[in-house]
This record gives structure tokens, C-alpha cells and sequence, in this order.
């Protein structure tokens, strides 16, 4: 479990302020201090000082500094005439003794169940250490700054008190936390109770009822379906007394919706036995029964469930969400979830809802998006009002590996420190110390709204899964897992002992728990496991709402949402820059110049505000936006300081208006993008959008987009709206600002799992966000949104578009010219994005009337209705041509080839009109860039 000790002293550093604070006091009121302290400032005061000032008005430093040399030398008997000083110099190094206790105590503390590594030492925590002696066990000494004793007490009390506080079986990690009183909070809590709980005897038969229930459903299941993976909770099953004890102390402290997230270990209990998924349910998957309710469905110990937990303060709504198999993945969309239920929730606020991320050992400390999520903590867009972060600790790591091989850090808890979150270590054999580290982490979450880490160092009996064979690698620590009896027999022992129970009532609580599992399997299951999932999927909280699709807006409308949108406060000084482009729109609402995308995009969310519904649209610079075109949220050039001086223009659409929230997200694509589909399956009368900076930003959340928006409909049944803005062009910027790679999204693409959209002008934009924002059928939404198109003159609509308007799968362009008919047209062009644009001014500057140009502004579901019938209006044509700026292994063309030869009528060519197959996604040159293009212009029109 240790990895290596730090040679490190906690002597000087740690109680300087406290010499210092005893100075202060005695430069007010001699008397105030003891006499010791009081003999050593006095005779301080006799000695001249360096500069031959005044002792008083010297700073505190020098006073200090010449307290801790002389506390450095080693230890000797102190002449009658300095005794006082002695012993003042003895209080500071007991003063020492309990800063190492409470900073490094945790490190000897008794925390392996196995107890399979021999116990190690640390000087720092000896009296010796600090020049204390035997002689001086019996001293007494004051407690004055700790909260052990009353009164002054012996050392050997003292010494004892700390053991107990601070080396038992739950050590504390608190003093790296910057704020003094969160720390004074620590000692009180610990120090006071000596880290031991106080459990009435109906607690304690419930944490044995508990211990039976974990132990009896893995039994069960090892009996009865013997070789089928699991993923046991044998060796941790603690792990369901302590999430037990998070819902029903939880509730005490007005806890209403509980929201996990967890990989596969210890899964399928926690399903059953916190989350109340019925025992026939999860046999019935096991038995291979209530298949193919679902397009693809997915394993057993990847699902998720929810439930009502009855608590004696209330009832408790309790999430568990589905998770593949990329462990940490579900952490930000456990956050996103927790997020939007307490937004949704009426007059609650973030503590009403407790997220839990259960982490494994290897995993939180191996995986970035751990990192990625703690860093949304405590964010205004992001945060949730603190979490519970739990570590089943195996220590052994995710396979046999050795544990000198998992991490770099001394505990896999360390990453937590990041975010100064307290850590509790406690040993899954002492579930009574479990309690009181949930007990303690609640109280510390209700107080300072802030996270928590619970290592439950534990182990696991089996291996990865009840396959592997890890006493191979392991055959030490796998002897010390053969001889332990379980954390249920142990506890059963000790309330046995304490007179708590019977052994009769012990075995008597394990035969009821084990014919209730055998009626649940010989019982025939009233529905399906996957009908109880839907739980999951749409818990009452998310039983909303929504206006309907068809409400449509009047050309008036459109103009009075583009007025209230581009009107500022007039003590506003906006940025010369800002100041332009408001009043550019005040020229669109007043229908004197055409609407520009950020112009549409602005009144479509105003028209979805205005309805009822919720926007939120987060991301890196989502404020202003990318390419400074948004400018969502407006900034007083006089403001005088950061907490001032801000307009947001969607805030005030209407009294009845919804809630818009724009955050300009931490730099991170996969915990961010993970958070917001989180967020999307909870609240469904929201726009939910994420935009990454440049399209292929959104490689680093491929994770998500696979496993989530791409597949979970299909896998658990879970709906979600997420829109994803991916910026999408070639225009000579290099490779990394080009490409959304567009392929990858066509490719995940099937049985109307998405869309996927490339619009060109404002209005589709406007039409496309209301279709998303007000439709019922929940999918994500794929938009490859343009870059040089934010500005481009052509890229414009009419206001009038935006009321009467809708959006189109395609567009074309009606009647060629007076002189030009459908019977003359021998080839048509296909194709999808900005590049359209510059297809239209190659054919204007090359004369090629006669070739229509068709864009197709949905890829997926493919438009081939609309597309045939386009195709049939041309009775002589020969050829189609699909023309695309990506290279020919990338952006459309191997999704639309097959799907454009089922349509076309028979002996028609279809040719392709772009850049050959290439490793990168552009040029890394502007001229290089340029000669593709011209090239693939060409192309597309020639003979």
C-alpha cells in the first residue's frame, strides 16, 4: 500500500506560527502566557537586540528563529537557573509531536486488512525524535491547541491520544488544506471523538445486516452460476455498508437524489443491495432472460439503475449510471447528472444532490480524465456543490500488477490533493470506522460544500475477474487472502463478543438473506431486467414539460427577439469591437442588413428562452466565442472590478423566460463534453450544447462520443439531446484547426442513433437549433459548423427566412436562369459545407451555368427521398459529381457513395471530385493549401 517514505520533518516549519502566537500574546499581557513561555520572552528581552532597537518592536522573525535554533540542539539537562526555558522549548517539541501525528500519522496507521507488509516506522512520530525522553512521559504539558484534552495532561496521554486518533483504523489527511478553519474543523472532529464512532446497538445489527447482504449475494452468485464473470465485491464489502450509510446519513442532512458512478468491480452488488435493482432481475440476465428489449444492449456489470431509498428523514432517490468499460468516463457524467437535477429540482440548491464517484485504486490515479473532472469542482458552469469521491482500494491495482507499478504518487489518493480535498484512509475490515469516515465526510461536505475522498483500503479475493488465477504473480498476498475469514465473519465475532447479538441471530440474519435469493431465482420475474431499467433513464425528476414542435414564429417576433437581443444598457461601454457588432444587429433586427450566423444562432436561442426552454452551451472561449463572433456575454470597458460589469442580452428575453447558461470550460474536451451528456439525459427541456474550439478538439473525448453519444440509446436505452459545435473547414490553417473529421461521426452513424448536419447558411443554423431545442424525438446532434462562413457575405439570410423558413435536408437552387432549362443539364455537383461557396464563384468565373450545385446539409439520416426526387428533375443527365475539400479516405464520401448509387437512376456515373487519400487532414501551408483547392474546384467541373 506504501510506496516509499518521505525523509521529511514536521518539527520547525510546522509550529513557527505558534511560537509566534505565543509571543504576540505575551507582548499584549505577560501574564496571558505560561510561566515557562513568560521566563523564556524575559530573559529574551534582557539579551540586546542585533540592531539595538527595542525587543518589542522587533520583528517576530528573529524572536522565532532564535527559539527554533536553540530547540535544535540535541537534547541536555537544563541548569536550575533555565529550567523555564527547558521546558518552554519541551512544549514546542510536543507542539511538534502532534503536528506529525496529524500530518503524517495516517502512514502507520492500521489500515491492511491483510496486514501482508510489515508495519513501518517513521521517527517523526517518537518523542525521541524531537530530544523528549523517557523522564519527560510523566511532564505535564499544555493540549491548549488541539482538541485531545481540557487541560494540561501528561505526554504519555497525549502520545496515547494521538495513536488512537491519528494511527487507527481510519487515518486523516487534512493539512495540506490551505484554509485555517477547515483545518481547526479537521483536529476538532477527529480529536474530540479519537476518530471512533458512537453506534447504537440497532446501528451496529445493521451494518452486520448489511455485511451479510454484501458477503450473501456473492456466495449466491458463485454457487449458482458458476464461470460467469462478475466482477465479486468479495474482499471490499465494506464498500455496501459505507454507500448504505452515504444514502441514510445523507438524507439526515437533507440529501434528496443520490448520483454514482462506478466501473465494474462490486457492481452488481451495489445494484441490489444500495440502488434496489431486484434480485430476479439481475438472475434473469445471468439466465440469459429479457434479451433484445434493446437494439444492442450491453453486460450486466456495465448498466445502470435507479431507485427510492426509504431513509427515517425521507425518501431517497438513488442513481447508478450506466458505465462501458473505460473505468473513470462516467465521473463527468456522473457530475453533469447531479448537475442538472438540482438545477431541475425546484428551490434546491447543489446539496440537495450528492454525486459519488467510486474509484479503483489503479484507476483514479492512472487515468486523466480524474484530473479532468476534479478540476470542474469548483467551477461556476461545472460545479455540483461537492463530491464524495470512494476508492475501493484492492491494492493490487487493476490486474496482478505489482503495486511499485501503478502509481508514482505515495497514494493513489494524492491526484485529490489538486483540489485540496481531505482524504480519509480506513480499513474495509473495521466497518465502524467506515461509518465514521462517511459520517465525517458528510458533515464536511454539508458544511464547506467541497469534496471528500474515502480510501477503503480492502482487497479482492479473486483476480481481475473470477477467472484469472493472481496468485501467480501475487503468491503473498494471495496466502493472506486464502486465510482471511471475511469482513462479515470478523464483525459478526466482535458483536458476538460485545453481547450485541447471538450467534443464533447471526446465522439467523444469513439464512434469511439466502432464501430470499432463492425465492427471487425460482420466483418467475414480473418484468424484465430492462424494463426496470427505464428507472434509470426517466426518473420522475425528468418527467417535463416540453412546447411543441410546430409553434411557429411570426416575422414580428423575429424582429422584437432581434431588438431585445441587441439592446445594451446604456451606462455600458462596450469594446470598440463589441460596440460594432451590436450595432450591426441592431441593423439585422431592423431588417436593413441580412443575418449573419451569430446573428442566427443568437435568435434561435432567444426563441427557445422565450418558449421555456433552457439553453446551455459551454466550452473553450464559449462566451465570446472561437473566432470572436458570439459575444454572448458583454463587458463594461469602466468596470472597476471582476465581480461587476457584465451583460448577458439572453438573460432578459422575456419575464417567463428559460434559464441560459454560457461557461467558457476548463481546457479539457473529454471530462467537459462527458459532463454536458450527462447533463442532457437528466434535464430534457434544455438545448444542452458543447462546441469545441476547433473540431478536432474533439479527439481527445473520442471515449465519450464512442461510448455515450454514439451508442447509448442502442446499449442502455439512455436518451440525450446533446448538440456537439465542431468547427469544420479547410482553409490553410494546418491540420489541427481543419478537420472534425467528419468520417469518424458518419462511420458511428446507424439505426437513428444521431444526426449529422453541415449547414451553410443562417437560417438552416436557426431552423436546425429550434428543431433540437422543441422536438420530442431525443438525439444527439452532430454539427459541423463553419469557420470562414462567420463572415463570409454570401453566408447570409433574410430575416423574413428565419419566421417562414424551415430547415431543409438539402437545398438547391430552384430554376438555373431564364435561359437555362432542366433539360439542359447533363451533370450535377453534390456536396456538403462551406466548399459550396467556393464551387459557386468557380462556376460564375468559368461560366458553367448549366451545373447545379446541390448541397447536402444532412448526412445522416441520409436524405435519399429528397435527394431522388432532386435527381429526377433532370431528364438527360449523364453524370454526379461528388465534390469534397477533405481527402478521399476522409470527410463524406465513403458514407454518401453507396447511399447516392441506391438513388440514382440507372446509367448515371457517379464520379468523385476532391483530394486523394492523405495520413493528415491538411496542408500545413497556405500555398500548399490554396493548389489543393484550386485543384479540386477544377475537378469538379471538368469534362
Amino acid at each position: 500500500m506504501l510506496l516509499r517514505e518521505r525523509q521529511t520533518s514536521f518539527l520547525f516549519g510546522g509550529n513557527a506560527p505558534y511560537v509566534e502566537e505565543q509571543y504576540e500574546l505575551y507582548l499584549a499581557d505577560p501574564a496571558s502566557v505560561t510561566h515557562e513561555w513568560r521566563a523564556y520572552f524575559d530573559a529574551l528581552r534582557e539579551t540586546p537586540a542585533i540592531d539595538g532597537s527595542d525587543r518589542d518592536d522587533e520583528p517576530h522573525g528573529p524572536v522565532v528563529s532564535s527559539f527554533i535554533e536553540m530547540a535544535k540542539r540535541p537534547h541536555r539537562a537544563a541548569a536550575p537557573a533555565d529550567s523555564g526555558l527547558a521546558l518552554a522549548r519541551k512544549q514546542v517539541a510536543v507542539q511538534s509531536l502532534i503536528t506529525a501525528f496529524r500530518t503524517v500519522g495516517t502512514r502507520t496507521a492500521n489500515l491492511d486488512p491483510l496486514q501482508w507488509t510489515p508495519p513501518r516506522a517513521l521517527a517523526e512520530l517518537t518523542p525521541a525524535y524531537y530530544g523528549l525522553t523517557a523522564a519527560d512521559m510523566s511532564t505535564q504539558f499544555s493540549t491548549a491547541d488541539t482538541f485531545l484534552f481540557e487541560e494540561d495532561v501528561a505526554l504519555r496521554k497525549i502520545v496515547a491520544a494521538l495513536e488512537d486518533t491519528y494511527t487507527g483504523t481510519l487515518g486523516a489527511e487534512f493539512t495540506h488544506i490551505t484554509d485555517a478553519n477547515e483545518q481547526r474543523w479537521w483536529q476538532l472532529r477527529l480529536e474530540s471523538t479519537r476518530a471512533k464512532p458512537s453506534l447504537s446497538v440497532d446501528e451496529k445489527r445493521r451494518i452486520l445486516e448489511r455485511l451479510v447482504a454484501a458477503e450473501g449475494i456473492e456466495k449466491f452468485l458463485h454457487t449458482r452460476y458458476a464461470g460467469q464473470k462478475r466482477f465479486s465485491l468479495e474482499g471490499g464489502e465494506s464498500l455496501i455498508v459505507l454507500l448504505d450509510e452515504l444514502v441514510r446519513y445523507g438524507a439526515s442532512k437533507k440529501v434528496r437524489s443520490v448520483v454514482m458512478g462506478m466501473a465494474h468491480r462490486g457492481r452488481l452488488n451495489v445494484l441490489v443491495n444500495i440502488v434496489g435493482k431486484p434480485h430476479h432481475a439481475l438472475f434473469d440476465e445471468f439466465e440469459g432472460k429479457g434479451a433484445g428489449t434493446l437494439q444492442a444492449d450491453d453486460v450486466k456489470y456495465h448498466k445502470g439503475f435507479s431507485g427510492v431509498a426509504q431513509t427515517e428523514a425521507g425518501p431517497v432517490e438513488v442513481v447508478l449510471a450506466f458505465n462501458p468499460s473505460h473505468l473513470e468516463i462516467v465521473n463527468p457524467v456522473v457530475q453533469g447528472m447531479a448537475r442538472a437535477k438540482a438545477e431541475t429540482l425546484d428551490g434546491a440548491d447543489a446539496s440537495h444532490i450528492l454525486p459519488i464517484e467510486i474509484h479503483g485504486d489503479a484507476a483514479i490515479s492512472g487515468q486523466g480524465v480524474v484530473m479532468e473532472t476534479l478540476s470542474l469542482s469548483y467551477t461556476r458552469g461545472h460545479g455540483t456543490g461537492g463530491t464524495v469521491h470512494v476508492v475501493v482500494n484492492n491494492q493490487i491495482g487493476f490486474t496482478t500488477s505489482d503495486p511499485r507499478d501503478t502509481r508514482s504518487s505515495f497514494y493513489s489518493t494524492d491526484i485529490a490533493k489538486m483540489i485540496e480535498a481531505p482524504v480519509l484512509h480506513v480499513n474495509g475490515d473495521d466497518p465502524e470506522a467506515v461509518v465514521m469516515a462517511v459520517r465525517l465526510a458528510l458533515d464536511y461536505r454539508t458544511q464547506f460544500k467541497r469534496s471528500v475522498v474515502i480510501d477503503l483500503v480492502c482487497f479482492r479475493k479473486h483476480g481481475h475477474q473470477e477467472q484469472d488465477t493472481p496468485g501467480i504473480t501475487q503468491p503473498l498476498m494471495y496466502r493472506a487472502i486464502a486465510a482471511h475469514p471475511g469482513v462479515k465473519t470478523l464483525y459478526a465475532r466482535k458483536l458476538v463478543e460485545q453481547g450485541t447479538v447471538t450467534s443464533a441471530e447471526v446465522e439467523g440474519y444469513v439464512q434469511r438473506h439466502r432464501d430470499s435469493l432463492e425465492r427471487a431465482r425460482d420466483t418467475a420475474a414480473p418484468q424484465s431486467a430492462s424494463t426496470h431499467e427505464a428507472a434509470v433513464r426517466s426518473p420522475s425528476i425528468e418527467a417535463q414539460s416540453r412546447p411543441s414542435s410546430d409553434v411557429a414564429l411570426s416575422a414580428e417576433q423575429v424582429r422584437s427577439l432581434a431588438q431585445r437581443i441587441s439592446s445594451v444598457p446604456q451606462e455600458y461601454e462596450l469594446h470598440p469591437l463589441v460596440a460594432r457588432m451590436v450595432a450591426a444587429r441592431r441593423e439585422m433586427a431592423a431588417g436593413t442588413k441580412p443575418v449573419d450566423w451569430a446573428m442566427a444562432e443568437q435568435l434561435a436561442f432567444a426563441s427557445l428562452l422565450g418558449a421555456g426552454v433552457d439553453v446551455r452551451l459551454s466550452g473553450q472561449d464559449s462566451e465570446r466565442g472561437t473566432f470572436n463572433q458570439r459575444h454572448a456575454v458583454l463587458h463594461n470597458q469602466r468596470r472597476t472590478s471582476r465581480a461587476d460589469g457584465v451583460f448577458i442580452p439572453l438573460a432578459h428575453v422575456g419575464e417567463m423566460q428559460g434559464r441560459f447558461t454560457v461557461t467558457n470550460s476548463v481546457l479539457s474536451e473529454a471530462a467537459v463534453l462527458a459532463f454536458e451528456y450527462g447533463y442532457s439525459t437528466v434535464h430534457r427541456n434544455a438545448l444542452v450544447m458543447w462546441e469545441a474550439q476547433f473540431g478536432d478538439f474533439a479527439n481527445g473525448a473520442q471515449v465519450v462520443i464512442d461510448q455515450f453519444i454514439a451508442a447509448g440509446a442502442a446499449k442502455w436505452g439512455q436518451r440525450s439531446a446533446l448538440t456537439l459545435f465542431l468547427p469544420h473547414g479547410q482553409e490553410g490553417q494546418g491540420p489541427e484547426h481543419a478537420s472534425a473529421r467528419l468520417e469518424r461521426y458518419l462511420q458511428l452513424s446507424a439505426q437513428d442513433n444521431m444526426r449529422v448536419i453541415q449547414p451553410t447558411t443562417p437560417a438552416q443554423l436557426f431552423h436546425m437549433l429550434r428543431m433540437q431545442g422543441l422536438v420530442f424525438d431525443r438525439r444527439p446532434l452532430i454539427v459541423m459548423t463553419p469557420k470562414s462562413l462567420l463572415r463570409h457575405p454570401a453566408a447570409v439570410s433574410a430575416l423574413d427566412e428565419l419566421a417562414h423558413g424551415a430547415f431543409h435536408e438539402i437545398l438547391t437552387e430552384g430554376a438555373l436562369s431564364e435561359t437555362i432549362s432542366a433539360s439542359m443539364v447533363e451533370r450535377i455537383i453534390l456536396t456538403s459545407g462551406k466548399v459550396y461557396y467556393e464551387l459557386l464563384e468557380y462556376r460564375r468565373t468559368a461560366g458553367m451555368a448549366a451545373t447545379p450545385i446541390v448541397r447536402v446539409e444532412q448526412l445522416y439520416p441520409f436524405p435519399s427521398t429528397q435527394l431522388a426526387a432532386e435527381l429526377a428533375r433532370y431528364p438527360n443527365l449523364k453524370s454526379v459529381v461528388w465534390c469534397q475539400e477533405e481527402s478521399r479516405n476522409q470527410g463524406a464520401w465513403s458514407f454518401v457513395e453507396p447511399r447516392l448509387r441506391e438513388v440514382m437512376p440507372p446509367g448515371i456515373a457517379l464520379m468523385y471530385a476532391g483530394p486523394e487519400a492523405g495520413a493528415s487532414t491538411a496542408p500545413g501551408s497556405q500555398s500548399a493549401h490554396s493548389a489543393r483547392q484550386s485543384a479540386v474546384l477544377a475537378a469538379a467541373f471538368a469534362e
